[in-house]
C-alpha cells in the first residue's frame, strides 16, 4: 500500500443501485439504536409495504432529528443524538446527505467537545472521525478538520481535562489527520504532539520506571497507535529521521507493565522495520540482537503474575513481531466482504485497517464494499454495484439457505434427542 496521501476519494453511493452485503450491515446494525430500529430494519428486510423512497425519507427525517438534538439542553439527549449519528454513519453511506449539513454537524461536534463532559466528548470525537470518513479525503473534510483540530489538540494537551476525553481525542486526531490533513508539515507537527505523550512512558536511562496510572497509560497507548498510523504516510526522508530518533528508544516501552502498551510498542517497531526496509533493503539496526532477545522473551512469556488472557494475546502478537524484525515476514490475513476479498499483507495495511475498523466497527465490511474513499485507501477500485432486482434475488437465496439450515438443525436436534433417550433407557436398566 503506498504511503502517499490520497485525494479526491469520497464515500458516495448511487441512488438507484447499491452494493451487496452478506451481513446486511448497512441497516441492521442501526436496529441497536432504538429510535431508528423500526423504520430501518423494516426497509432493509422488505417486511412492510413501504416503498424504498418512503423508507429513505423517513430515515433522513430521523437523522435530521438527531442533528437538531445535538444542541439540546439535556446532556442525555445530546449523548443519544451523537450515538445515533455515529451508528448511522458507521453502517450506511450518507455522503450526499452529510455533504449539505457538514458544517452544522461540525458545529455540533465543536460545541459538544468544548462544553460537554466525559462520554459526550468521547462520542463527539468519534463522530468527527466518522464525518471525515463519510466525506472522504477532499476539501469538505479539510474544512471540517481545520475547525476541530485545534480543539482536539487543546484537550489532548490539557492535563486537567477528562482522561477519557483525552484518550478519545488522541485516537480521533490520528485518523482525522490521515483522512483530512492537507499539509504534510502539519502531519509531522501532530506526530510531535503524540510523541510528547507516549515518550513519558519510556523506561528511563537509569532503568527506573515512570509512575503512570492505568488511565494515563491508555492515553499514551492511543497516542502511540495514532503516531504509528501517521507513519504510514510519512516521506522517506522523514522516516529516516524518525528511525534515528525513536527506534533506539521505542524498545523501552516493551518493559511496560501494561500489556496493551507493550503490544502497541511491538507492532510499531515491526512497522518501523518494514518501512525502513522498504527504503533500504539492507537496513541494519545496531541493537538488533538485544531487541530480538527482548521480543523473543515476550513471545514466550510465562510470567505467573500476568493474566492468562494477556499472556496468550501477547505471545501471539510478539511471535509475528519477532518474525517481522528477524526475517521481514508478515502473517497475511484475508478479509472477505460481499463477493470480494482483501489481503492484509503488511504492517502498514494492518495499522490502517485497524484504525478505520475502530470507528466503523461491524460496518467495516460494508464500507469496504461501498465507501469510495476507503476503497481508494486500500486500492480496491470503484465499488462493485448490483441493481435492486439482483440484490433481492440474492436475499431470497439467503433466506432459502436460512430455512434449509433451520430445518437441518431441527432434524439433528430430534435425532440427538432420540439418541439421548436411548442412553437414558439403557442407564435405567
Amino acid at each position: 500500500m503506498p504511503r502517499s496521501k490520497r485525494k479526491g476519494g469520497r464515500g458516495g453511493q448511487h441512488s438507484v443501485v447499491q452494493p451487496f452485503s452478506d451481513e446486511d450491515a448497512s441497516i441492521e446494525t442501526l436496529s441497536h439504536c432504538s429510535s431508528l430500529s423500526d423504520s430501518t430494519s423494516t426497509a432493509e428486510e422488505g417486511l412492510s409495504g413501504e416503498t424504498e423512497d418512503v423508507a429513505q425519507e423517513d430515515f433522513q427525517y430521523r437523522l435530521k432529528a438527531f442533528i437538531d438534538s445535538t444542541v439540546d439542553k439535556s446532556a442525555k439527549t445530546r449523548q443519544g443524538a451523537l450515538d445515533g449519528l455515529k451508528t448511522a454513519m458507521a453502517t450506511k453511506i450518507l455522503h450526499e446527505f452529510i455533504l449539505e449539513r457538514r458544517m452544522t454537524i461540525s458545529d455540533s461536534i465543536e460545541r459538544c467537545l468544548k462544553k460537554g463532559k466525559g462520554e459526550e466528548q468521547c462520542a463527539a470525537a468519534s463522530l468527527a472521525c466518522l464525518l471525515c470518513i463519510q466525506l472522504g479525503s477532499g476539501i469538505e473534510s479539510e474544512e471540517v478538520f481545520k475547525t476541530l483540530k485545534p480543539i482536539f489538540k487543546t484537550i489532548l494537551a490539557d492535563g486537567a481535562a477528562n482522561i477519557q476525553a483525552r484518550q478519545a481525542c488522541a485516537t480521533s486526531l490520528g485518523l482525522c489527520t490521515l483522512v483530512a490533513e492537507d499539509d504534510i508539515l502539519d502531519v509531522y507537527a501532530t506526530m510531535e504532539c503524540f510523541e510528547s505523550l507516549f515518550t513519558r512512558s519510556y523506561i528511563r536511562d537509569d532503568g527506573s520506571r515512570p509512575t503512570v496510572n492505568p488511565q494515563t497509560t491508555q492515553l499514551h497507548t492511543n497516542a502511540l497507535l495514532s503516531w504509528a498510523l501517521l507513519l504510514t504516510i510519512c516521506s522517506a526522508s522523514q522516516i529516516k529521521t524518525i528511525l534515528h530518533k525513536h527506534l533506539p528508544r521505542l524498545p523501552r516501552l516493551l518493559e511496560s507493565d501494561d500489556v496493551n502498551l507493550r503490544i502497541a510498542a511491538g507492532e510499531t517497531i515491526a512497522l518501523l522495520f518494514e518501512l525502513a526496509r522498504d527504503i533500504d533493503p539492507e537496513f541494519d539496526f545496531d541493537n538488533w540482537e538485544p531487541l530480538c532477545d527482548k521480543l523473543n522473551a515476550l513471545a514466550t512469556d510465562c510470567n505467573k503474575h500476568r493474566a492468562k488472557t494477556d499472556k496468550r494475546k501477547q505471545r501471539s502478537v510478539f511471535r509475528d513481531v519477532l518474525k517481522a524484525v528477524e526475517e521481514g515476514e508478515f502473517q497475511n490475513e484475508t478479509i472477505r466482504f460481499g463477493t470480494e476479498r482483501m489481503v492484509i499483507d503488511s504492517w502498514v495495511r494492518k495499522r490502517t485497517y485497524d484504525a478505520f475498523r475502530e470507528f466503523v466497527g461491524a460496518g467495516m465490511n460494508y464500507h469496504l464494499q461501498a465507501n469510495e474513499f476507503i476503497r481508494d485507501v486500500f486500492e480496491l477500485g470503484p465499488p462493485i454495484l448490483i441493481d435492486s432486482t439482483a440484490l433481492k434475488a440474492m436475499k431470497s437465496s439467503r433466506l432459502e439457505r436460512h430455512l434449509y439450515n433451520a430445518a437441518a438443525f431441527k432434524a439433528r436436534t430430534k435425532a440427538r434427542s432420540k439418541f439421548r433417550d436411548k442412553r437414558v433407557d439403557v442407564g435405567e436398566f
